[in-house]
């Protein structure tokens, strides 16, 4: 599975087909993409940059869709549930899922300059985790791998 964020892609059709995944998703498993919900996946898949709740909060206000912060928590939490968006514990903040419905333990590179932010899909049955958990006698059911450095643009500019 390949890691998206940080290389260039047609973007429209990045958001246009996570969008269709996602209403398709929820017609199957009889979820409700409700107005507010549909606006703030859009507003997560705008740019591959983690917003905060109240960053999510300021756009859907000036849209008319809410001005107290449950707005906002309720519509974060409902995609985190279904799989359309992460939380990145390092920054307390919220991205749209790349690989909607495909990735079961998600990385995170997090830009320190820029806070772009890529994902990958890690395979932790492959891993030294997995080595210690078996070990352990423990099953994995979640993980988070957050790493932090530069991407290739802000590599680029401190040269």
């Amino acid at each position: 599975m390949s890691t998206i964020g940080f290389a260039p892609h047609d973007h429209h059709s990045c958001v246009a087909d996570t969008l269709q995944k996602a209403d398709s998703h929820c017609a199957d498993k009889g979820l409700r993409l409700t107005p507010v919900r549909r606006r703030a996946l859009e507003i997560l898949l705008a740019d591959h940059r983690a917003l905060g709740a109240y960053d999510l909060l300021a756009v859907l206000a000036t849209e008319g869709m809410g001005t107290q912060p449950p707005v906002a928590y309720r519509a974060l939490d409902f995609l985190v549930k279904a799989g359309f968006a992460h939380k990145i514990e390092a920054l307390n903040a919220y991205i749209a899922c790349a690989h909607l419905g495909e990735c079961k333990m998600p990385a995170f590179l997090i830009c320190r300059a820029c806070k772009s932010v890529a994902e990958a899909d890690t395979a932790v049955a492959k891993g030294r985790l997995d080595d210690a958990a078996v070990a352990a006698g423990f099953q994995i059911e979640r993980t988070v791998v957050e790493a932090e450095g530069l991407c290739p643009a802000c590599q680029d500019i401190a040269a």
